[in-house]
């Protein structure tokens, strides 16, 4: 869909709302203030938000945090959010919490400041996608600016309603650079394109799976989902995590592949879902009482001869129980050879939460073409739904 950007818009003297996504992780140090652990998302809106001040706008930033239900609950307040935006942004920045004049709190923004509205969703409109909410928010500023991809999949107030009541509304840098990724993949991927899927559930994915089949060369499966597919070949699959009623979707999506979708071939087994629990590599099916936790080396071989070959790869879902040392080999190894891949010069997309912190721990991020920020998104956008978040904007 050919959007309005950023670079479209004239900001120039005009209030900008930008809806970001700041759904961060906090912890509380020894004062017992909550502070930021995690600023990822934080530092991926500071482009779009760093051009808007230069080009003489003044940003109204907004964003979700958390499950507050409708209702303001401190444990999810933006205001750790605002501390941590003015010390990497090194602008001024202004925190309207709950209960604040906003207008007001508006208009006693700094020149060069930024202003950081609360939650919104502790307005039980937000998910509604209430109009009389959205034009409240709309009525703030001159334009808007989407920048939350993670978001974009979801038609509330600040993602949607906001586009009825403003004049223009354009893509954000991270949400039209996402845009373009995953329109290119779909759209004209260099061949030979790689899938790689991963992760506890089936179920999570069909859609992906369906849509990728007709576009792909090869589609590899990892993680718990592989013992659906398994099981539904036949192969015994012990007492690994299973979705039963998953089945015979399983085996229809196996004979429409036409051998696109590639299985594991063996997998590191234990007895119990411990880290230290003794374990072994076993062939296709795994033995009564044991589960699989990772995916064996053959299997890690058979991947890795395939993506080193690949010219464009999409990996969303981890390969095994990473969170454990010992059964984390297969998702750390699928990540060291992304970045072999991308240094050769293929095109590489990772998303989906467990994917992208895996990339982060493994130390290869800045060795992927593209991270995604949004993993519902991601998946939805690799289904080939519309984002409601992007249909909303301005046409160009």
């Amino acid at each position: 869909m050919a959007k309005l950007t950023l670079d479209d818009l004239n900001v120039n003297g005009k209030r900008v709302l930008v809806r970001v996504d700041f759904n961060v992780p906090l912890s509380e140090n020894a004062d017992g203030e909550r502070t930021v652990s995690d600023d990822t998302r934080i530092r991926a809106a500071l482009p779009t938000i760093r051009t808007i001040l230069e080009r003489g706008g003044h940003p109204i930033l907004m964003s979700h945090l958390g499950r507050p239900n409708g209702v303001p609950d401190p444990r999810f307040s933006l205001a750790p959010v605002a501390r941590h935006l003015q010390t990497v942004l090194g602008h001024p920045v202004v925190f309207a919490g709950a209960g604040a004049d906003v207008p007001a709190t508006a208009d006693s923004v700094p020149e060069n400041g930024v202003l950081l509205l609360e939650n919104t969703r502790f307005f039980p409109g937000e998910k509604k996608d209430d109009d009389a909410l959205a034009a409240e928010w709309a009525a703030l500023a001159d334009v808007f600016v989407d920048d939350a991809f993670g978001s974009a999949h979801r038609a509330h107030a600040s993602t949607v309603g906001v586009t009825r009541h403003i004049g223009q509304s354009a893509m954000g840098y991270l949400l039209q650079r996402e845009n373009d990724f995953l329109s290119r993949v779909l759209e004209a991927p260099e061949r030979p394109f790689v899938a790689i899927l991963g992760g506890a559930k089936v179920s999570d994915k069909i859609g992906v799976i369906e849509n990728l089949l007709g576009r792909v060369d090869h589609l590899l499966i990892g993680g718990a989902m592989s013992y659906t597919f398994l099981r539904s070949l036949g192969h015994e699959v012990g007492t690994s995590l299973l979705e039963t009623d998953r089945l015979d979707v399983a085996r229809s999506l196996m004979e429409r592949a036409g051998g696109k979708i590639i299985l594991p071939s063996d997998h590191v087994a234990a007895g119990t879902f411990d880290n230290d629990a003794p374990s072994h590599t076993v062939s296709v099916s795994i033995p009564a009482g044991e589960m699989g936790l990772d995916i064996g080396t053959d299997t890690l071989e058979r991947y890795r001869r395939l993506l080193l070959d690949a010219r464009t790869i999409i990996w969303n879902g981890p390969m095994g129980v990473f969170e454990m040392p010992n059964f984390a080999k297969g998702t750390f190894s699928i990540a060291e050879t992304l970045a072999e891949a991308t240094d050769g010069g293929a095109l590489t997309i990772v998303g989906g939460g467990d994917s992208v912190a895996a990339i982060n721990l493994s130390g290869y991020q800045a060795r992927i073409s593209h991270i995604s920020t949004g993993g519902g998104a991601m998946l939805e956008f690799l289904e080939g739904k519309v984002l409601p978040g992007i249909a909303a904007l301005s046409d160009r």
